[in-house]
């Protein structure tokens, strides 16, 4: 049973509802707590509004294999993002705001359609600061016969408020961990606390969740599995981040090491990331991942 069942049955979903548009009122819903007030439509650094907005959905298979398996991941994806790298791939959504306006139960509805197209999960991107929304979305799918594993899939900028709301809601977490130097976490994304809440978020995401957990089938059912993307002249930090990930969440972590890193959008405004990856350098994260025992997944 996914764990946002049990807490539903425990009557503690409607109270996490309401902890989350607490925080939305004078947002703080992630680590910019730009204490703007949502409810007058005004916009914080991610330009979000009192409205969920959805970009698209549909069964994904292109994730991670333990979440695409073969039915594909319910993939859900969100306008606008908290963070905002100038290289994102996916500018278009969440630098340049390209969606629709949603109302929860149309979210209900969008989960169990993906339910019945026979996804695994339902992958939930870039969702943090829509959480309000999502968990009343969540209440009207549960109601209605909704019981996949819920996805997380974040940048891994979180705010621990949030995240202790969402414990007992998340099933997998999937985080991404992309810097370990705050000055390049400040030119590429203008978050140079980045690094410190990361490690203290992926903490409490293992807190709760543990280490990634496969059924029979090898579809995962809950956990923790990480991403990382290496950047060009190890701009990313790669092996601090590895090492962290080994040493101080768990030796059995699961991470994507992934090596798609393209200079788009405004990257080439940073000389080292006006170009791709090469071979050697994907070659070597891998070799560091390996040397530490991490569980490599692509």
């Amino acid at each position: 049973m996914p764990i946002y069942l049990q807490t539903r049955q425990q009557g503690l979903l409607k109270i996490k509802i309401a902890q989350a548009r607490d925080l939305m009122e004078s947002c703080r819903l992630c680590p910019r707590a730009c204490r703007i007030t949502r409810s007058r439509d005004q916009r914080g650094y991610c330009r979000a509004t009192n409205h969920l907005e959805i970009s698209s959905f549909s069964p994904h298979f292109g994730e991670e294999p333990p979440l695409s398996g073969s039915g594909g991941s319910g993939t859900v994806f969100f306008t606008h993002c908290s963070l905002g790298c100038i290289f994102c791939q996916n500018f278009d959504i969440s630098l340049e705001g390209r969606g629709e306006e949603a109302e929860p139960g149309q979210l209900a509805s969008v989960m169990l359609y993906l339910q019945k197209a026979g996804c695994h999960n339902i992958n939930l991107v870039s969702p943090g600061h829509y959480l309000p929304f999502i968990l009343e979305g969540l209440d009207i799918a549960a109601e209605n016969g909704l019981d996949l594993p819920l996805v997380y899939n974040s940048s891994g900028y979180e705010s621990l408020e949030a995240l202790k709301i969402l414990d007992g809601i998340v099933d997998i977490y999937m985080p991404d961990f992309k810097f370990w130097d705050g000055t390049i976490a400040k030119q590429a994304c203008n978050a140079p606390d980045y690094p410190q809440v990361a490690r203290k978020a992926l903490k409490e995401m293992h807190d709760q969740v543990g280490d990634l957990i496969l059924d029979g089938g090898g579809i995962a059912r809950s956990g923790l599995l990480v991403r990382h993307l290496v950047l060009p002249e190890n701009l990313a930090g790669t092996d601090r981040i590895l090492n962290f990930l080994a040493n101080e969440i768990s030796p059995r972590t699961r991470v994507n090491v992934m090596s798609q890193y393209r200079p788009m959008y405004r990257a080439r405004n940073i000389p080292e990331l006006s170009r791709s990856l090469t071979v050697k350098e994907y070659r070597q994260a891998l070799k560091i991942a390996e040397e530490l025992g991490l569980t490599l997944l692509t």
